[in-house]
């Protein structure tokens, strides 16, 4: 009972920190954030005149994992002759510079909108509107609240964020943490404007309910990064000043990954489980220093740029979807499977 009523406590703060998100980033922005800006569009293809220009618009364009998703957008653009632009913000908050970017898209006379939005409702009356004139509008990575749109290529996040609970369950294990102790667990989070993000926190709750020791419990209040690692691993040290027992922490997405794992490494809390999202070099550190107990969530993000792009050739070819939504599926790393065949490809994704 004392678990499940604080999986209720925190998924109701989720709810009216996502109702709130709008404000609060501003304000967050204003005081914490680093300034936010677009890549301009840039041709992944030759430019052939008579193939369909399609316009591909993600999240944080130097991200190793947002590469990744270009990468199989630009190989899949190749094969079938399209024109394949790409562009996107420099952080996952920036739905007005991903709102700018599809302006210029359909500016430019785009056939088709690939968007992986920045925000899960703000930039939802641009999509509707786009798709209201017969735009192709798949979707990649995150999904928005409408169903205005032709496919979503995305991980089930409900399920990731399960499978997240069960590896730190694990994890919290290997550092000889017994079922009748007491001890916490923390949560950091990119922006909680995100479906994405929501959908992992729900997840995770849902399984640490059920599955985790009664005694085991999470911390209420969520590590809120707004997209911007500098301001998570501040967060993240203020953390753990407040809650220096702390036994693990929980990322639910690439940025405060890389700020949980960040701090975790510099501080050296080989006693801190920590379980991430993707593949950068803070948590690829913590994977392969067998002290640290330490797993990540791995997407298979060029599967999605590559889907999106023969998704979008097949719909201006005037085909229907037969559904709406494609789980890409997941890797779950950690330091006892880095020599798996399919993990070391899905790390060589990143």
């Amino acid at each position: 009972m004392k678990k499940l009523c604080s999986f209720l406590l925190i998924f109701s703060l989720i709810c009216v920190m996502t109702a709130c998100s709008s404000a609060s980033d501003t304000t967050v922005a204003d005081t914490s954030a680093e300034e936010m800006n677009i890549s301009e569009f840039v041709a992944l293809t030759d430019i052939v005149e008579g193939q369909p220009n399609i316009y591909l618009i993600v999240k944080i364009v130097e991200d190793s994992y947002w590469q990744g998703v270009v990468k199989g957008a630009m190989d899949k653009g190749k094969d079938l002759g399209c024109n394949v632009y790409y562009g996107g913000t420099d952080n996952d908050t920036y739905w007005e510079g991903q709102q700018e970017l599809i302006n210029e898209a359909v500016a430019a006379g785009t056939d088709a909108i690939v968007l992986a939005p920045d925000d899960s409702v703000e930039l939802v009356p641009d999509i509707e509107k786009l798709y209201d004139e017969g735009v192709p509008i798949v979707l990649i990575d995150t999904i928005l609240n409408t169903e205005k749109f032709d496919v979503c290529y995305m991980t089930d996040n409900l399920l990731a964020g399960q499978h997240a609970a069960a590896e730190m369950i694990s994890q919290l294990q290997k550092n000889g943490h017994s079922e009748d102790e007491e001890l916490q667990v923390g949560v950091a989070v990119g922006a909680v404007s995100s479906q994405t993000v929501n959908e992992r926190l729900a997840g995770f709750f849902r399984y640490w309910s059920v599955n985790a020791p009664k005694d085991w419990d999470v911390v209420t209040g969520l590590m809120n990064c707004y997209g911007t690692v500098s301001y998570g691993k501040q967060l993240v040290e203020d953390f753990l000043e407040q809650y220096p027992d702390v036994a693990g922490i929980y990322a639910t997405n690439g940025t405060p990954t890389q700020a949980v794992a960040g701090v975790v490494a510099m501080s050296q809390r080989t006693d801190i489980a920590v379980v991430g999202f993707d593949y950068s070099d803070e948590i690829k550190l913590l994977i392969e220093n067998s002290e640290y107990a330490a797993s990540t969530v791995l997407q298979r993000q060029y599967d999605m740029g590559a889907y999106s792009i023969e998704a979008v050739c097949d719909l201006i070819d005037g085909d229907i979807m037969d559904v709406k939504f494609v789980d890409t599926g997941v890797y779950i790393v950690n330091n006892s499977n880095l020599d798996d065949e399919a993990v070391a490809e899905a790390i060589s994704r990143y």
